[in-house]
């Protein structure tokens, strides 16, 4: 029996011991590392002759920003001109073309027959203050029984290419349609002041015939003396307010009858 164990042990006898295979394992890791790092290496750098863009290469300058805080560039757009910030924005009312202050002037001028046109103001294609009458106008035949806002804008509008055509035949510089219709829209406070009188009282007499055509010749007055102003048409302020009148005299007999 004790011979046996003792050929046992001599046939599975090695020198090959643990510490061996740690220093093996150790040795191949490092050389595998050293491989794989080399390998890294080799394909990280380009070679001689491939064309390598200025961009991809390596640059000296290291990042000195913070996290969500970019490091300083002097193509910033505060550098190039370029407004930060809701502070430097103009209001939401000149952005839509409204101001009021045109607006004022504009009416005043209507108001007043007599008082000269700013030509510079008159030439805009402000459609406000025209909408806001032809709306009034509308209200103020309803307030008296006569739903008319479908004359009202229709006549408005026949009248406005109408009037564009004529003017483009009779003045050098032309007009465009937005002038058109705003001085047109303007001049139509005059006929809301009428049709608020004729919620009051009746228009068809004598009294409402002289205060129609009294109207009638205010608008038509103010309207040519906007349109000369504005177009540099002088000696013309009689041959254009004919068509004017004519215009006018529709929602005159809209608001008397």
């Amino acid at each position: 029996m004790s011979n046996f164990e003792q050929f046992h042990f001599d046939f599975y006898q090695s020198n090959y011991t643990i510490e061996d295979q740690e220093e093996g394992c150790n040795s191949y890791g490092s050389d595998r590392n050293l491989f794989e790092s080399r390998k890294s290496q080799t394909e990280k750098q380009p070679s001689a002759g491939a064309f390598v863009p200025s961009d991809m290469l390596p640059s000296a300058q290291s990042y000195t920003g913070q996290i969500l805080q970019p490091a300083y560039s002097p193509d910033t757009p505060s550098q190039l001109g370029y407004v930060d910030g809701f502070d430097e924005e103009p209001p939401l009312l000149e952005e839509l073309g409204i101001n009021f202050e045109h607006i004022w002037q504009k009416t005043l001028t209507v108001l007043n027959p007599m008082k000269p046109a700013d030509g510079s103001i008159m030439n805009e294609t402000d459609l406000t203050g025209p909408m806001v009458f032809c709306l009034a106008l509308g209200a103020t035949l309803l307030m008296a029984g006569k739903v008319h806002f479908g004359y009202v804008y229709g006549m408005s509008a026949i009248g406005c290419l109408a009037m564009h055509a004529l003017l483009n035949l009779m003045s050098s510089s032309g007009v465009s349609h937005g002038c058109v219709a705003s001085v047109l829209g303007y001049c139509l406070l005059p006929m809301v002041i009428l049709s608020s009188a004729a919620v009051v009282f009746s228009l068809q007499g004598i009294p409402g015939t002289a205060l129609a055509l009294f109207i009638i010749g205010w608008c038509s007055l103010s309207a040519s003396k906007i349109f000369t102003s504005a177009l540099a048409m002088e000696g013309q302020q009689l041959l254009i307010a004919y068509p004017c009148a004519l215009l006018y005299g529709l929602f005159a007999l809209l608001t008397v009858f």
